[in-house]
């Protein structure tokens, strides 16, 4: 199969935009490459040029589209040391000031990180003081988080994770399973608010006391990384923590005086100017 080219890959970021107002041109060239040489064998299309005339003509095509565009590897209590660090010094310190707490999981992707927030925020008795709000930018995984429905064999990840991390208990106090599946206990996500956002263009709707954005912009070129940092630090509240991914970093981007460094090993902010 012949490359993909950098002409074709313009062309067809420039037709989604036009036609669904979704903005692509700022993903990581070689990581978008690979995604749409994807799209390409799952649908089983012979070129780009095929893909754009399927975009152009059919707008149910473009949920699947949106599906295998966006990354959605994620697993329960991800870096358990952070999950520690969170427990141990974060929610805490956003305790002494504050009675309740406001979290925002943007790109929550298919729920995991959700889910981990909830039984750590239970496991410490505070789950009923805290807010959530989930997002991710496509509503068919959102479906999938919120349903809260995972395969039993991605549990015993999940369930190492956990021990890592020192529970209370046994991750498996919190779901039940049926017919192979592991269905997380909804009374968890009671307080989650679901919604479809993109991070890129969508707007700021809230303020925040904690924002986890992890693992998201690995995907993006700098350009775009820092348009997306600018929206989670005007979604803090002052002295907000941001948590980010292992492999992501603050220290270039335009914002970075405005945030202090809380934890370098564990990728954790905490916003100091407006």
């Amino acid at each position: 199969m012949r490359d993909i080219e950098i002409a074709e890959l313009r062309n067809l970021t420039q037709v989604v935009k036009d036609t669904y107002n979704y903005d692509f041109t700022n993903y990581a060239m070689s990581s978008f490459k690979r995604r749409i040489q994807r799209v390409l064998d799952v649908f089983k299309l012979n070129s780009v040029a095929e893909l754009i005339t399927r975009l152009q003509n059919d707008r149910s095509f473009f949920h699947d589209f949106v599906s295998e565009i966006t990354v959605n590897v994620t697993e329960m209590f991800r870096d358990p040391s952070f999950w520690r660090v969170a427990r141990d010094h974060i929610i805490p310190n956003i305790l002494l000031n504050a009675d309740t707490i406001s979290i925002w999981h943007a790109g929550c992707s298919s729920g995991e990180e959700v889910f981990s927030m909830a039984v750590m925020l239970k496991e410490m008795g505070l789950l009923e003081k805290s807010k959530i709000i989930a997002t991710d930018i496509d509503t068919a995984i959102l479906e999938k988080a919120k349903s809260g429905v995972y395969s039993l064999k991605n549990m015993e990840l999940n369930e190492k994770n956990y021990i890592r991390y020192q529970g209370n208990g046994s991750l498996s106090d919190y779901y039940t399973v049926r017919d192979g599946k592991a269905y997380m206990d909804k009374s968890l996500v009671a307080n989650v608010s679901w919604r479809q956002h993109n991070l890129v263009n969508g707007p700021v709707f809230n303020k925040f006391d904690l924002v986890l954005c992890r693992n998201v912009m690995i995907y993006f070129n700098q350009t775009l990384q820092n348009e997306v940092l600018k929206r989670l630090h005007e979604s803090l509240f002052k002295y907000g923590y941001l948590a980010i991914g292992s492999k992501e970093s603050l220290i270039w981007c335009e914002i970075a005086n405005k945030f202090i460094v809380v934890n370098n090993e564990e990728k954790i902010y905490k916003k100091i100017k407006d």
